[in-house]
């Protein structure tokens, strides 16, 4: 399979200028440029808008940017399959969020290496969208996310529950007897925007519409740190900050009006992935 064309079309869309890219794939900018040309030749497509100094994808650029990103990723994933050590019998690719790999997956998967089985793990930490497409591709074995994924081909099991405590630094006794709805906004919110059943968005209308937080970030992995320097106040799952409140390095701020929804995350995998028995086992305890 000669996917060179395809290499140098995501390099170029990345790099977005023609000589930059030819010095980093080691060619001739002239290569680069007959390339990209005979593959929008082939698609019948433009794929990029041309200025003098760089290029920037078209629409039809963007839709084929992610089609060409899977086939390469599933060309990487069949040679390794294929070329794989004998040491391994089997090789198994798991998908997870941050959130859910930090809190949950990392344990389990530690115990089950453990055991030193013959099975070669490949783990990706990232986002949904593309991990359920990766596993539909056959490029995941399975993914846990915080969205159901209910289809044909498709097994989707519960596997954590998971509830929202308001936290701050444990010298922070602003709220010691509990904090009302309307009092959030007097605080200084560090905002996650929770890509997961709609709970970002529940936390935003907390807050008054267009509130400016004085931090945002998507990895909700991170905030805790900023918790404990007493720089504010989050929502954070309460297996993420368990250790930090029972070490007092946290504290978890009663809620005397609302409760944030419970948060459930989920085990995908196709019907006709083959996981070896212990590690689902494993993985699911």
């Amino acid at each position: 399979m000669d996917t060179t064309t395809l290499r140098t079309f995501i390099a170029l869309a990345q790099i977005k200028n023609f000589t930059k890219t030819a010095q980093q794939l080691f060619v001739a900018q002239s290569t680069v440029t007959n390339r990209i040309r005979d593959l929008e030749t082939e698609l019948g497509k433009s794929l990029f808008v041309r200025n003098h100094k760089q290029v920037e994808l078209t629409p039809a650029g963007e839709k084929f940017l992610d089609y060409a990103q899977r086939f390469i990723a599933l060309e990487i994933t069949a040679f390794q399959d294929l070329q794989s050590s004998s040491v391994f019998a089997q090789k198994i690719h798991i998908g997870s969020t941050n959130t859910i790999y930090e809190c949950h997956l990392q344990k389990s998967i530690r115990a089950y290496m453990k055991t030193r089985p013959a099975v070669s793990l490949n783990i990706t930490i990232s986002h949904t969208p593309e991990m359920l497409r990766s596993l539909q591709d056959g490029i995941l074995d399975v993914v846990f996310t915080y969205s159901a994924l209910y289809r044909d081909g498709i097994i989707c099991k519960l596997y954590r529950t998971d509830t929202l405590d308001l936290v701050c630094s444990s010298a922070d006794t602003t709220y010691a007897g509990g904090i009302r709805k309307d009092d959030l906004q007097k605080i200084d919110y560090l905002f996650c925007n929770f890509a997961l059943q709609g709970v970002g968005l529940y936390i935003q209308d907390l807050f008054p519409r267009h509130h400016r937080f004085p931090m945002e970030i998507d990895n909700s992995t991170k905030l805790p740190q900023y918790l404990a320097e007493g720089l504010g106040y989050s929502f954070l799952p309460h297996s993420l900050v368990e250790d930090d409140l029972e070490q007092g390095i946290l504290r978890a701020v009663p809620l005397l009006d609302f409760a944030p929804p419970r948060v459930s995350s989920y085990y995908v995998t196709r019907s006709s992935a083959s996981l070896p028995h212990d590690l689902e086992t494993y993985l699911l305890t």
